[in-house]
């Protein structure tokens, strides 16, 4: 394929986006599932170019920089509360996976070797941090389920992708220790989290001294220095991609213009939709290769028993070490170890279900060597296991979620709540500093209209905190009104413009206070 075709066929997958989205809105449906049944189809479509998902592009390109919004997103407090939960899924749940599907697929593949067999188990272990944030941004969950589940897409990635690699090193050698792995674990993920830390702080004092649009810059290249560093120096390139991520997002507060981070969220939100739309379309491309492998005759049929054995091995392997772990805790409650932290159990049944593999798993089964044993096989399964969590789990977590009760209400009024107080603060750390600048020598008010303004904003604030059912109804009038006004004023902006009595750059200036103000209000609706 030509340069020139390549880039039509580009255009053609950003269009397609663009339409699955639009499409998975209306038929609400998970735009995960939408943008792999799309792909699917644009493989099979005539004309199509032959595409192999290349493991490279995706654990370089792509990985990094939503590892990095991830990171930067995380809610610390409560990442750090639940990081004991967090650790028993990164860790405990993907090495309980690995065994039990790589026993599993021995046992329907005797000719296969036992390492690949486990290889295949820690390829289709860990849940997907792309996957994961495509499904969990449109539920309402509680604040610890949400941290949970993302604090683990986050960290699993480089307990799987380790596994893996040890793994494929027995089975290409014929050897494996059990110390020696340990040991190496150990010091690729302490040596990713010190890598990230370092390089998350060097960003920091970096973005400290850039302009508005290199600061940006900086915080693309961050992602790709922290995890092609990683792998360089032999420590773990996602750990160090998501504390780079944290660590940014902890201390960019005071690193940060109003200008810059605004404009550096809203390319971050581009950028991460257009990286894990893309990611799923190339998914369902791949489903062609794939199918290829498989074949149409008996030993393709043959396939389908095993495949589907390790499908569900996978998922029951993380359901029952969810299940497990829920009455392991409540055993050691009732033994007296009043602090464990013992969650539901329709809570450790969403937790189990939302276990979606994404392209991580896919990547590093197109990652193997091409001369493994069974090589097409672990493949092929890794797919099938894709298509099954995020069509299946993906699509009918909502509804489960539902069915068992778990909302996100008590911590959404609980978050109301932390932010009237918030404001309360605010307001009042403003008027503060108005009166202090205001107040002149002789007794007078240097500011008098700015200090009724604060101060009638300090006291709406204090009447909301204590009232909040009833500022809520005020509140959503006066910003409605405040709506109102500004579409008025867009519309008078827009027919000076057209009369030329204004320049395009007044226009522009004019559009971005009204865009400031319009975002404030709907923020408060």
């Amino acid at each position: 394929m030509s340069a020139a075709h390549q880039y039509e066929f580009v255009l053609l997958l950003l269009a397609a986006v663009a339409a699955l989205e639009a499409l998975a809105r209306r038929l609400r449906l998970p735009p995960a599932a939408a943008f792999i049944l799309g792909g699917a189809v644009i493989a099979v479509l005539p004309g199509a170019p032959a595409f192999t998902l290349d493991p490279e592009l995706v654990l370089l390109v792509f990985l990094p920089p939503l590892l990095m919004s991830g990171g930067y997103f995380t809610a610390w407090v409560e990442f750090r509360t639940n990081l004991g939960a967090i650790g028993m899924l990164a860790l405990g749940a993907v090495v309980f996976t690995t065994a039990v599907v790589g026993i599993v697929a021995h046992s329907l593949l005797p000719t296969l070797p036992w390492a690949v067999c486990f290889a295949l188990g820690a390829i289709v272990s860990p849940p997907d941090a792309v996957a994961a944030a495509a499904v969990l941004k449109r539920l309402s969950l509680p604040g610890r389920l949400t941290a949970t589940l993302e604090g683990e897409s986050l960290l699993n990635d480089a307990s799987g992708l380790v596994l893996f690699r040890f793994a494929v090193a027995a089975a290409i050698t014929g050897t494996f220790s059990i110390i020696q792995a340990s040991t190496s674990f150990v010091v690729l993920s302490v040596g990713g989290v010190v890598l990230g830390y370092v390089v998350g702080r060097v960003g920091i004092l970096l973005l400290k001294r850039a302009e508005s649009d290199t600061a940006i810059l900086i915080t693309l290249l961050l992602p790709a220095a922290a995890y092609v560093g990683g792998e360089r120096i032999g420590v773990s390139g996602v750990l160090a991609t998501v504390a780079a991520g944290i660590v940014v997002g902890r201390r960019q507060h005071g690193a940060l213009s109003a200008a810059t981070r605004v404009r550096a969220q809203a390319f971050w939100s581009a950028l991460t939709f257009l990286l894990e739309s893309l990611l799923f379309v190339l998914i369902g491309l791949a489903l062609h290769d794939v199918l290829g492998r498989i074949g149409t005759g008996a030993p393709g049929r043959g396939l389908l028993i095993p495949v589907a054995g390790v499908v569900i091995a996978a998922v029951a392997a993380r359901m029952v070490w969810l299940y497990a772990t829920w009455a392991g805790r409540h055993v050691a409650r009732h033994l007296g170890f009043a602090s464990v932290a013992t969650p539901s159990l329709a809570t450790a049944t969403v937790l189990g279900w939302a276990g979606m593999r994404g392209v991580v798993t896919l990547a590093a089964a197109l990652s193997l060597p091409e001369t493994l044993p069974g090589r097409d096989v672990v493949i092929v399964a890794a797919f099938a296991t894709i298509l099954v969590t995020v069509l299946v789990q993906g699509t009918t977590l909502g509804p489960l979620i539902r069915l068992v009760g778990i909302t996100g209400d008590e911590d959404a009024a609980r978050r109301r709540e932390h932010e009237a107080r918030a404001r309360v603060h605010v307001a009042r750390a403003q008027l503060g500093a108005i009166a202090e600048i205001s107040r002149q020598t002789d007794g007078t008010e240097r500011h008098p209209r700015l200090l009724e303004q604060y101060g009638r904003r300090a006291a709406l604030t204090a009447a909301a905190w204590e009232d909040a059912d009833e500022h809520h109804s005020h509140r959503a009038k006066h910003h409605t009104a405040v709506l109102h006004g500004i579409e008025a004023a867009r519309r008078e902006a827009l027919r000076l413009h057209s009369s030329g009595a204004i320049h395009d750059e007044t226009l522009r200036a004019i559009e971005w206070e009204l865009d400031l103000e319009q975002l404030a209000s709907e923020s408060q609706l």
